[in-house]
């Protein structure tokens, strides 16, 4: 079966020996030196100021949404995963939709302003696909108004925008180290920041609020990453260049076996270097991806229909705003597999089968 992502799995011996490093330390959780040694790497590789390593990609969201956005209205994209909406539900916030670019997929700038109201705190946007966002605009915006921005930039691992990590954009980014992602701790994930008093007040929230072993900066949960997921990443980073040429090598051969008269493929923002992190497709209609989906499904090849449905859909949601580009988007769109070592055969495979599908 060839499913739409697969886990990198670093040589055995290699997290053998980091899991070695932990029973001689005795140390497992409440950040020992293999987390911090994995955020120093982070923030070596990456060239990022502040990092905050965590146990998921969505708790950072929940402390950044519950420190910034003061349960006010957040304004947001509703073509995200999840995880992106419910973070601001659950931090007793107010999810306010704004549509998205038709080609970029990202929430789209130009109607940001309209959306803003008195009760606005904050903009909470996702790179999509780690396909960036106009963060000039975004951050004009915020500036005129006074808003928070926060970053969903989970599948960004990797990616730059005018040479700059996407992580040093907005006053919070988080990314995703889930066992799906390019670069994974297993499970995991992590806060990025820049502001010296913004950084203090995450990494105070995220271990329960303490400020030292017996005195509280405030309200707090805990987020901390172990030493066991932290051994992994220490594990598959020196990796990463290995795994972004070949997920471009996948990339690039879906590009020139996919009939792009009959499929349309993202956008990538100007000035990006991009990650590979997803190959999504979009087809003429919701009948073609059906198809597409039913025959990929016959030959034990499962991709995945990513985004769908529309967040704005969800029925906790209320939502007035039109968001009909989104809504038009969601119902075509198919992420096709792509990750490291998917053999040439089966990409031309999976091409062929989409031709037929759609012909």
């Amino acid at each position: 079966m060839i499913t739409v992502t697969k886990t990198f799995f670093p040589p055995r011996e290699e997290y053998e020996a980091q899991i070695k490093r932990i029973w001689d330390n005795e140390w497992l959780t409440n950040r020992g030196k293999l987390v911090l040694e994995l955020e120093e790497k982070i923030q070596a590789y990456l060239g990022v100021n502040k990092v905050i390593a965590m146990t998921n990609g969505t708790l950072p969201i929940q402390i950044a949404l519950n420190a910034l956005a003061n349960e006010g209205e957040v304004i947001t994209t509703p073509f995200s995963y999840v995880a992106t909406v419910s973070s601001i539900v659950w931090e007793k916030c107010t999810p306010v939709f704004v549509d998205i670019h038709p080609d970029y997929l990202t929430i789209d700038e130009t109607k940001i302003e309209e959306a803003i109201t008195e009760k606005t705190t904050a903009i909470l946007a996702t790179h999509v696909y780690g396909n960036p966002c106009d963060v000039e605009a975004i951050a004009a915006i915020a500036k005129k108004h006074n808003l928070k921005v926060i970053y969903d930039a989970a599948h960004s691992f990797g990616v730059t925008y005018k040479g700059e990590s996407m992580f040093n954009y907005g006053d919070v980014s988080t990314c995703s180290f889930h066992a799906t992602k390019l670069f994974h701790t297993g499970e995991g994930g992590a806060l990025f920041c820049n502001d010296e008093v913004i950084y203090d007040e995450m990494f105070s929230r995220h271990k329960f609020g303490h400020d030292g072993p017996l005195k509280f900066h405030g309200i707090g949960i805990n987020a901390k990453i172990s030493e066991l997921q932290a051994a992994m990443g220490l594990t598959v980073l020196p990796y990463i260049e290995r795994i972004l040429a070949d997920r471009k090598r996948v990339y690039d051969l879906y590009c020139n076996s996919l009939d792009l008269n009959k499929v349309r493929l993202l956008k990538i923002r100007p000035e990006t270097e991009w990650n590979y992190s997803y190959f999504p497709i979009i087809l003429p209609s919701e009948n073609d991806l059906l198809n597409v989906e039913s025959l990929l499904l016959e030959h034990e090849i499962v991709p995945r229909r990513y985004f769908y449905p529309s967040l704005s859909s969800l029925p906790y949601i209320d939502n007035s705003n039109d968001v009909s580009i989104c809504d038009t988007i969601a119902p075509r769109i198919l992420c096709l597999p792509l990750y490291y070592g998917l053999e040439t055969e089966n990409i031309l495979k999976i091409s062929n089968l989409i031709s037929s599908a759609i012909s």
